[in-house]
């Protein structure tokens, strides 16, 4: 009888653990300009790019670039219609920028590699003042959040998904973790 309310508790457990992860899912990931990236080559237009998008608070964006060529500035509005690089909010140099989004409104980057801004590479993420707020976990709110270089970003039609699959992969360890517990005693 001891093993079945032991199964009946990490059961219940297990059920409680994929509830509370299913608030993270809302959240999407983007690379800024698709399979291109962040680049000067192939005359992106991260403008168009931009406005394709629905951005929510929570929303990961992703540059990627060669960052011997290249950089990503974080700017106010007066900055990027000027393209002036002299003061910017923040700089990013890794060539695999992760960059979270905590705030309603818009949000200004451009390569500040001169000339770059001025042939076009500068994009506006904006994210309406009435959109709804993605839930999001603390973690997720620092500026930053490291990326494998090895691992290419998901489209946002995917990134719900593998969000969801990082969670439900998390959990069924800790599950293995608690039936490993359990184990011992019912031999």
């Amino acid at each position: 009888m001891a093993l079945v309310e032991r199964a009946v508790a990490f059961f219940m457990v297990v059920m409680i653990m994929m509830a509370s992860m299913v608030q993270f899912s809302d959240a999407a990931v983007y690379k800024v300009g698709d399979s291109a990236g962040w680049t000067t080559i192939g005359h992106v237009d991260y403008k168009e790019w931009a406005v394709t998008k629905n951005f929510q608070v929570g929303d990961v964006i992703i540059f990627e670039y060669n960052p011997q060529f290249h950089n990503v500035m974080r700017v106010t509005h007066a900055i990027y219609k000027s393209c002036n690089g002299s003061a910017p909010l923040a700089t990013f140099s890794t060539g695999n920028d992760s960059i979270t989004i905590t705030t309603k409104g818009h949000h200004f980057f451009f390569c500040g590699v001169p000339g770059h801004c001025q042939a076009g590479q500068k994009v506006d993420i904006n994210v309406p003042r009435d959109s709804q707020t993605a839930p999001t976990p603390s973690a997720l709110t620092s500026p930053t959040v490291p990326v494998s270089n090895h691992v290419p970003a998901p489209s946002p039609n995917e990134a719900a998904s593998l969000i969801t699959l990082n969670g439900a992969l998390g959990m069924l360890g800790m599950a293995m973790a608690l039936f490993a517990l359990f184990v011992p005693s019912i031999a």
